[in-house]
């Protein structure tokens, strides 16, 4: 299949394109600059393109003779706080999508949403909703919605971000303690994802991505620093300090928390439901997975300490 790809520079594409090559298939993925993902090119069959996404003329010429088109475009924060980042990315990106499907005749679709899309009261939640209702309302297309927890990974950016943070701050106060997730590995994503695009039976479907446990944040953060080999305090916020602490995270240079968050923290990120079995994967474990890319990024931290201290 010939397939066009939004949203695949990120960390999820980055593993899900390797798999799609592997299995035959010939992927476009579109940009604003492609210089800054070379390292996409060096996968065989994998074209990157420059473009526009949200110029609606641009994503028909793309979607021209095409067989499929896999939207991963995602955002956990915008530059404002009511809410018209979340619906321009995740609403009307969609909206275009599916003008564009209907204009040149391409009718198989994949989007990557998120778990309990439409629930809660975040703009997150409620735009990748209002997303996923569009998908099923609309004529002529063969779609399938993916719902992941959230993802880890090598590259992830919850796991690293914490890590990150984890490194400079000896002790981390953390917002929203007890919210559950149940975190998926984007291997198992995105081969379940690969599996599911040629399979007919999927068409119409809304598939769930989870991992075998369930987890408080505060028990993945902890992780994260035994992980990377720091010894941290983390002290958990009641939800009036946790509430104040994404106010004030919203007025700060690249938002590492925010009141949207905060927000989405308040519906459990967990389902008893899990499609990864259907197609023949077993959930792995994080235990099995994160050690080898946090203590990799810690032995690097400490390597580098000691290049500038050395005065290399």
């Amino acid at each position: 299949m010939r397939i066009v790809l939004l949203g695949a520079t990120g960390f999820v594409g980055h593993h899900l394109l390797p798999k799609l090559s592997d299995a035959g298939h010939d992927c476009l993925v579109l940009c604003r600059y492609p210089p800054g993902c070379r390292e996409l090119t060096v996968i065989p069959r994998v074209e990157v393109r420059r473009a526009n996404i949200f110029d609606a003329g641009q994503l028909a010429q793309f979607f021209d003779g095409v067989d499929a088109v896999i939207n991963m475009v995602g955002i956990l924060n915008e530059s404002g706080r009511n809410g018209k980042g979340f619906h321009r990315a995740h609403v009307e990106l969609v909206e275009m999508i599916i003008a564009a499907a209907r204009k040149t005749g391409v009718r198989r679709l994949l989007q990557v949403s998120a778990l309990h899309a439409g629930k809660g009261s975040s703009h997150y939640l409620i735009s990748k909703g209002k997303a996923e209702e569009l998908i099923r309302a609309a004529d002529g297309l063969d779609a399938t919605i993916f719902q992941p927890s959230v993802i880890f990974g090598d590259g992830d950016s919850f796991f690293n971000r914490f890590a990150a943070l984890l490194k400079l701050a000896p002790v981390l106060p953390l917002a929203c303690p007890d919210a559950k997730m149940q975190p998926v590995w984007v291997g198992d994503l995105t081969a379940m994802m690969t599996l599911a695009l040629e399979n007919r039976e999927t068409f119409g479907e809304t598939l769930v991505a989870v991992g075998p446990q369930i987890f408080s944040l505060r028990e993945l953060v902890e992780y994260a620093a035994s992980a990377a080999g720091l010894r941290r305090k983390i002290i958990g916020l009641p939800d009036g300090l946790s509430r104040l602490q994404g106010a004030v995270m919203d007025f700060v240079p690249g938002k590492p928390f925010s009141s949207d968050n905060y927000r989405s923290l308040q519906t459990d990120n967990t389902s008893a439901e899990n499609s990864l079995p259907r197609f023949g994967i077993t959930p792995r474990a994080l235990q099995t997975v994160v050690p080898e890319y946090l203590s990799e990024s810690a032995h690097q931290h400490h390597l580098d300490d000691y290049r500038k201290r050395a005065g290399r």
